[in-house]
Order: C-alpha cells, then sequence, then structure tokens
C-alpha cells in the first residue's frame, strides 16, 4: 500500500507544501556540507590561527619557565594565581581559532536552513523513546545508506591521505634529530598539506551528497495530483464557489449599471448588437460620461430602459463599437471621440429643442 502511495506521488511539492515542511522543521540539509565547513575552518584555523597560538603559548611559557625560580609555591593561593594565569594565556590563545570555527559553522547553519525558531521542538517527542521505531530506523533504508556513505567517505579519504603521508614516512623518521622550532614549521607545513587534500576530497563527497540529500528531501515531499487540486483548493477556493460569486458580482454590476440608464441624455447604438448610454453636463463634466454600456442582450435591455424613459437613440454603429471597446464605465470619453459624440450630442440637442420635448429615434 505504501508503494502504491509513493508511486501516486508524481507532482512537484508546491510552495505552500515546502513552507509547511520548514514549518515543522523539515529543511534540506547535508550533513557532509556541514563536515566540509568545520574542515574548511579548521584549514583556516590551523594554516593562519595556530602560528599565532603557538608563538603566544611559545613567549607565555619562555617568560614563565625564566622566572620559575621566583614563583611562591610555598602557599595555595600563589599557586592559584599560575594557574589562573596559565588558562588565561590559554584562552587568550584559543580565542582566535575557536572564534574562527564557530563562525564557519554559524554560517554553514543558516547558509542550510536559514533563521528558524521552532519553539515545539523543545517539547519532549515520547515517540523517539519508543524502542519499536527505534529498531525501525536502525534498519531503514536510509540507515543503510547512511552506513556505506560512511564506510565510503572513510575510505575515499583514509586511501587519499595513505598516499598524501606515504612520501613523508621516512622524513617523520627524522623530526627526533630536528630543534623544536624546526620540527613545528615541518609538522605545521604536512599538517596544512594534509588538511587541504582532505578537504579538496569532501568537496566532491559533500557535493554528491548535497545533490542527493536535495532529491530525497523532494521525494519525500512530492504530492499526488489529488492533493494539489485539494491544496488549490483550499489556497484559491473552490472553482465554483468562485464562478458563483464572480457571477454574483457580475449581476449586481450590471444592476447597478442598468439603474443609472435613466439618467443619461443620449443612447448611442449599433443598432442592435452595442448600446452604450452618455450623459453630459456643460457645467460640471469635462467631457461626456459613459454610464453604461452592454452588447446583445445587455443592449437590447438598455434601449428598452431608453424608451421607458424617453432617452433619445442614435445609431452610430462605429462610434458605439469605439465607445464599447474603449471606454469604462463612469469614466469620460477619450480626446478621439470628442468630435463624433459633439456631434451625437448636437443633434440631440437640437432635436429637443425643435420638438420642446424628449424624442426617441429608432
Amino acid at each position: 500500500m505504501a508503494e502504491e502511495d509513493d508511486d501516486s506521488k508524481t507532482e512537484q511539492p508546491t510552495s505552500r507544501r515546502l513552507g509547511k515542511a520548514r514549518e515543522e522543521g523539515n529543511v534540506l540539509q547535508s550533513p557532509e556540507v556541514k563536515t566540509l565547513a568545520m574542515l574548511i575552518a579548521m584549514l583556516v584555523v590551523v594554516w593562519l590561527g595556530l602560528p599565532f597560538t603557538i608563538d603566544h603559548l611559545k613567549l607565555f611559557l619562555t617568560g614563565m619557565l625564566a622566572h620559575l625560580d621566583e614563583v611562591d609555591d610555598s602557599t595555595p593561593q600563589a599557586m592559584v594565581l599560575l594557574g589562573n594565569d596559565i588558562v588565561l594565556h590559554m584562552v587568550i590563545a584559543l580565542a582566535v581559532p575557536l572564534s574562527i570555527v564557530l563562525a564557519f559553522a554559524l554560517i554553514v547553519s543558516l547558509g542550510q536552513t536559514g533563521l528558524m525558531f521552532l519553539p515545539q521542538k523543545l517539547l519532549p517527542d515520547f515517540g523517539k523513546i519508543n524502542p519499536l521505531a527505534g529498531f525501525k530506523r536502525i534498519f531503514s533504508i536510509n540507515a543503510v545508506l547512511e552506513l556505506v556513505k560512511s564506510v565510503l567517505k572513510m575510505t575515499i579519504v583514509g586511501t587519499g591521505t595513505y598516499f598524501l603521508l606515504k612520501p613523508h614516512l621516512r622524513e617523520l623518521e627524522m623530526l627526533m634529530t630536528m630543534d623544536l622550532t624546526a620540527m613545528i614549521v615541518y609538522l605545521h607545513h604536512i599538517l596544512v598539506k594534509l588538511i587541504i587534500a582532505v578537504v579538496l576530497m569532501m568537496v566532491v563527497i559533500a557535493g554528491a551528497d548535497w545533490f542527493y540529500q536535495r532529491f530525497s528531501y523532494i521525494k519525500k515531499l512530492r504530492m499526488t495530483r489529488q492533493e494539489v487540486k485539494d491544496e488549490h483548493k483550499d489556497s484559491e477556493g473552490d472553482p465554483m464557489i468562485k464562478a458563483r460569486l464572480r457571477s454574483l458580482r457580475i449581476a449586481r454590476a450590471r444592476r447597478r449599471m442598468m439603474a443609472a440608464v435613466p439618467k443619461a441624455d443620449v443612447i448611442v447604438t449599433n443598432p442592435t448588437h452595442y448600446a452604450c448610454a452618455l450623459k453630459y453636463d456643460m457645467e460640471s463634466m469635462g467631457a461626456p460620461v459613459l454610464l453604461a454600456k452592454g452588447t446583445d442582450a445587455v443592449a437590447f435591455r438598455i434601449r428598452e430602459l431608453a424608451e421607458e424613459h424617453e432617452i433619445p437613440i442614435v445609431e452610430n454603429p462605429p462610434l458605439a463599437r469605439a465607445l464599447y471597446a474603449s471606454v469604462e464605465l463612469d469614466q469620460e470619453i477619450p480626446p478621439e471621440h470628442y468630435k463624433a459624440v459633439a456631434e451625437v450630442i448636437s443633434y440631440v440637442m437640437r432635436l429637443k429643442e425643435k420638438h420642446r420635448g424628449p424624442f426617441n429615434r429608432r
């Protein structure tokens, strides 16, 4: 049954699914990338920070040994002060290396997961101490893959380290014949070289692991087509309800528009397919305003209302089509239609003056 569920999950996870997984603390991260970052931090520490640490400790120990005979070891307080002094210098010497390691660890952690606050993770999860669940985790496919990956990583790194150190094995036998300074310089050189080689090998391993973790993460969050549809319904709303609401909005807007038709001064028609209701008041309007427009059945209703309220109807197919296409409701007509509309309104006004009352033209 589980296999069938996995086979049916063919859709990529949506942004909402990814966001929900992040809220639960389930984010993409690679342990090998963290290991690589720590190795890079170690390289920086050993390459740049270790000489500073050694020089600081060297100066301190040299000065302490030079004045060792002056140390008062007869009282416990003097020995405590000496111990505190040694600890203080050790902390100062290790402050830079530890700060570098801490900074790298913080940068990599934030780089992979981002800033996250998950108070639910602080609550105890008794399911994790279930022996049966623990047994399943130990012998799961993921556990086996992690074991294989660890063995391969150790094999690759161990083999690379061996071939790197092999040419220097005889030189290591000569360390006892070197003075302390030369021995430290030599070991520092070998250690830096070794860490650089391990870092280069881990770059390949971490890159491969990141792509594997990304593939595994996306695969776990894949969705079925039904889940995508259900999520779309939840976020966007049921299509039938949306269509119903849209039709209600259109109906309300149409009623408001029809209620404005009796206020019009003239109706411009196609004559049957288009109808546009215009109003113009020279004292309060800069240009005629479109109160209503429509095609076919809506145009027919506009003409009916015009006849009921004895509003002039003028047939001008090009102007009716142009006004319908370019002017929105309750907007003034654009300048390119001033001339044609002015002729219509002037015509209507002349008819009104001639007959001294409303006039209907069909």
